[in-house]
């Protein structure tokens, strides 16, 4: 079939949303059929497959905040849109932003199946301009997404059950929507990677994530210099994001400098292998592949009790898990696990057996039969319109 993939934010793969998205476009293309994706990444302009509209021109203060958060933003143009819709058995789009509204419109008008993910929670959206801790600010954008995409499509992706129950109960209705994990790359997997010399006798804690007011990094360095362990432990911290050079001030008076580098996809995996434990402390997680990459390793994974997070559904047990922005309860966790060695491998054993459901490959597949099904029951749906029209026509003569 001929599927067209809608990406509002595309560009490195440096982000959740942009990597779910090449994780299905690649798979879908590996199934044999035709992809055609709708973005406005300009380094992809000319590659096959590839429709690209222009960038949203913003004031220069603005414009360097979103290229410092390491995103481009779609600004739709019609005839493009039309132009990759057009033909198509089923547009799935991924984020609700403007493209994608869009692009939910004109596929409604060429009469073609529509499917959404929910891959930005509110607070993403409102920790940027502080507002994530104001419930009716973030209720607004849930509405305002249900009123300009969800409602209108035919399908909706879901990456956890926890985003699902959030959504359905600020917008106050049952949606039709597939849970399915984003999944976990099959080269993500646990295996024997010793430290680098400079770290062998050091106590590896590593965080990844986009360096944000959400991801709470802050609370991770802050609960470093509570632990009885701070002159043992190396704080490696992958990402990029606006909040580095604030991180760096914050971390300042850390008997060990932490390490902060974006790593690539590869790199990230042998860090996660010779790290002795994965801290994930964010405040607004809607799935969380960062951690779940650390479980498939089978690394003691240590993450908030955030009601924003999905993440604590990971945790094996309440040891593992520490108060929401509460440094102090977190130094504990950490100290604790560095002190039970025994039993943390015990505990690894266990993440590494819950990691089954996460493989990419199955939630792939069911991704595909998603679209399928959509596709089928607007055609049985077209079907049963004509049946009817025909009917009334005969009913009058």
């Amino acid at each position: 079939m001929t599927i067209t993939v809608v990406c509002d934010v595309l560009g490195e793969e440096n982000n959740g949303t942009t990597i779910a998205a090449m994780n299905l476009i690649r798979f879908l293309k590996s199934q044999g059929h035709t992809v055609r994706v709708l973005c406005a990444d300009q380094n992809k302009k000319g590659q096959s497959g590839y429709f690209i509209v222009p960038n949203y021109n913003f004031p220069k203060v603005i414009d360097k905040y979103i290229k410092k958060v390491g995103v481009t933003l779609a600004k739709p143009d019609a005839d493009i849109v039309r132009t990759t819709i057009k033909d198509s058995d089923v547009v799935h789009i991924m984020i609700p932003l403007m493209l994608g509204m869009y692009a939910c419109k004109v596929a409604h008008e060429l009469d073609i199946p529509i499917t959404a993910g929910f891959h930005m929670q509110a607070e993403n959206l409102t920790s940027h301009i502080k507002a994530n801790n104001f419930k009716f600010v973030n209720n607004y954008v849930y509405k305002f997404i249900w009123k300009h995409l969800y409602q209108c499509v035919d399908g909706i992706h879901y990456p956890t059950n926890f985003i699902r129950g959030i959504f359905e109960s600020r917008i106050k209705k049952q949606t039709k929507g597939y849970v399915i994990s984003n999944g976990v790359n099959s080269y993500v997997q646990k295996k024997d990677t010793p430290k680098p010399a400079e770290l062998q006798d050091k106590i590896v804690i590593l965080t990844t994530g986009r360096y944000s007011r959400e991801k709470s990094q802050d609370t991770l360095i802050k609960a470093i210099k509570y632990s009885k362990y701070k002159n043992k432990i190396q704080l490696i911290l992958g990402g990029q994001g606006t909040k580095e050079k604030y991180y760096r001030r914050l971390a300042k008076n850390l008997p060990i400098p932490p390490i902060f580098k974006f790593f690539s996809r590869t790199e990230i995996i042998d860090v996660l292998n010779y790290a002795d434990i994965y801290a994930h402390p964010a405040e607004v997680e809607l799935e969380g592949i960062a951690c779940l990459e650390a479980i498939v390793c089978g690394k003691l994974t240590i993450v908030s009790n955030s009601k924003l997070s999905a993440t604590k559904e990971f945790a094996i047990d309440e040891k593992c898990i520490f108060k929401n922005r509460n440094p102090k309860s977190l130094a504990k966790v950490i100290d604790y696990w560095i002190e039970h060695p025994e039993e943390k491998a015990e505990y690894e054993q266990k993440y590494l057996e819950s990691a089954n459901v996460f493989n990419q490959e199955e939630c792939m597949k069911k991704m595909e039969n998603m679209l399928f099904e959509v596709i089928d029951e607007k055609q049985r749906e077209k079907e049963a319109k004509e049946t009817r029209t025909e009917e009334n026509k005969n009913n009058l003569l």
